[in-house]
């Protein structure tokens, strides 16, 4: 049998964190999503500061709104969730093709075959929660185990920016001083029952007698007996077979720059990147959505549905670098000089098939797919549009100049 790493990581506070990375002035504050605290809906989630006053998701937001009554309440905005959560799920996938998504914002990663590429699994999941940090700016918590279950319970013990690994042979050992809910499996139910028969740990259920376990829970008993004493081998971590909903690239830069010349040949070889992901999905997207993470720590973004949905690395430049402009000159306008740190590009809003219709599609199609062919051969910077180099030539002429 193979002994597998298993890594459960889990976005903390997610769509609550998204909103005070994006909007500075709530770090720091109780922040409730889900609406306002009039509303007759529930609380999608609460940052850390909002559940100190007893806030939790599924709360009415009535209820919220009397616990919190200083709490910033906002209704949510679900395209920032996903780009967040397709930039974190792009980073799990460089290190593992194994990755697992159970909801936007968390997955099971599998990199048994791959820790070794990183250094070992404890530097692979490091890696990760530092670039989560660096290049989304959310928090991501880690879970490391020989199963999907000890990690799974590992990434939740020590939230918020936890990381626990969970010794091969010592996941009974693990879950024993655990509470029963902790389980999978011990749903309120159950857990009455377990507890009715004396149980109040984990480690009672799993030196409970399991003939009266079966009793009392019929197949379902023997099975959380098993998952009790750590045990938890048929659970694969299965790659995502579906179709990607969005495809982005992202870039840090060394230094935070002004230099907007470097930024848009950045953005460029960006957009290229994207295009041929596309490409070899045979998709098409039509939203671009620019990312622009600017000192101190400030995400912007913006975005745009084309007319025609695009596989093209160049037109999605030309609609990014457009939004781009209006970003920075909004800025100046606002009389604001803000360095950009991180610069990014996603497509959403995918289609199937490649457009092969008139002239010019057809042309573009096969001035694209060679590019491909030269790229896949011969690596990502064999070619480089004229206009990237162009860039770079600025630039180097400019250093060059005297001061």
């Amino acid at each position: 049998m193979i002994e597998r790493t298993i890594l459960h990581c889990d976005l903390d506070a997610f769509y609550a964190s998204v909103e005070q990375r994006d909007h500075p002035e709530y770090r720091g504050k109780p922040v409730i999503v889900g609406g306002g605290p009039r509303d007759r809906g529930v609380v999608s989630a609460a940052s850390y500061e909002a559940r100190k006053f007893g806030i939790h998701s599924a709360m009415p937001l009535v209820q919220a709104g009397k616990l919190c009554p200083q709490g910033i309440f906002v209704p949510g905005n679900f395209e920032a969730y996903e780009v967040a959560s397709d930039a974190v799920m792009a980073l799990f996938a460089v290190r593992t093709p194994l990755v697992e998504p159970m909801s936007l914002d968390e997955a099971f990663l599998d990199v048994t075959g791959t820790a070794h590429l990183f250094g070992g699994a404890e530097a692979c999941a490091r890696g990760i929660k530092r670039d989560v940090r660096e290049q989304v700016g959310l928090v991501v918590s880690v879970g490391m185990a020989s199963n999907k279950l000890c990690a799974k319970v590992a990434s939740d013990l020590r939230k918020p920016d936890g990381f626990v690994i969970v010794p091969r042979g010592g996941e009974a050992a693990f879950l024993a001083p655990l509470p029963l809910r902790r389980l999978w499996g011990v749903g309120p139910k159950t857990q009455q029952v377990l507890e009715d028969l004396g149980m109040r740990t984990i480690g009672d259920l799993a030196n409970a007698d399991r003939a009266l376990l079966e009793a009392r829970l019929g197949e379902h008993g023997a099975t959380i007996a098993d998952r009790a004493k750590g045990i938890d081998e048929d659970r694969e971590v299965l790659g995502e077979p579906a179709e990607p909903k969005s495809i982005g690239h992202a870039h840090t830069f060394d230094r935070d720059t002004l230099d907007r010349a470097k930024i848009e040949s950045t953005l460029l070889k960006l957009a290229e990147g994207v295009g041929t992901r596309l490409r070899k999905h045979e998709l098409r997207g039509r939203t671009v959505t620019l990312q622009l993470r600017v000192a101190p720590f400030e995400t912007r973004t913006r975005q745009r549905t084309l007319a025609e949905p695009t596989s093209d690395g160049l037109r999605i430049f030309e609609t990014a670098r457009a939004l781009l402009r209006d970003a920075l000159a909004a800025d100046r306008e606002a009389g604001q000089v803000s360095p950009v740190r991180l610069v990014g590009v996603t497509v959403s809003g995918m289609v199937g098939g490649e457009q092969l219709d008139l002239f010019t599609g057809a042309r573009v199609s096969r001035l694209n797919a060679a590019l491909d062919a030269v790229r896949a051969k011969f690596g990502d910077n064999a070619l480089d549009r004229a206009s990237a180099r162009e860039s770079g030539m600025r630039r180097r002429l400019s250093d060059r100049r005297p001061r």
